[in-house]
């Protein structure tokens, strides 16, 4: 990067803070993790709703559209594990089996390097934990 990429950047992110105090100190400090878990998945309809028949009446279904999803995060790193985490679940709500979501990911592997795949394969892996602790529960 640049220097100026590097500064314009860094105000980027001091603007945002800036705004995120500015409507709610609290922000600040936000836990992305702790907000999971107060909304880990929409239901069904809603997930039909918006990822699938809504947009595109005779296109992809929502199951097939968080499958797409992240195939496209896993390529981007898996840097955005809160969101991944997410996308994973609602994959899973959506019909999707840990088994299509791990070929997905390990498919991706060739297109955004070893290093995201394995990242994406471990979200996965907790996400799939998570969701066989709560049915047991």
């Amino acid at each position: 990067m640049t220097d100026a990429f590097q500064k314009m950047f860094q105000q980027m992110l001091q603007s945002g803070q800036e705004m995120a105090r500015a409507f709610n100190p609290a922000l600040e400090h936000m836990d992305t993790q702790a907000y999971e878990k107060l909304f880990p998945t929409m239901s069904s309809d809603m997930l039909e709703m918006w990822f699938g028949k809504t947009f595109n009446r005779d296109g992809l279904d929502a199951r097939t559209r968080l499958l797409v999803t992240v195939a496209a995060m896993t390529v981007q790193g898996a840097h955005a594990e809160p969101q991944l985490r997410l996308t994973i679940r609602h994959a899973v709500q959506a019909g999707a089996t840990p088994r299509e979501i791990a070929e997905v990911i390990y498919q991706m592997g060739m297109f955004g390097g070893i290093p995201a795949m394995q990242k994406a394969l471990e979200i996965a892996q907790g996400v799939f934990s998570e969701s066989e602790g709560s049915q047991t529960e």
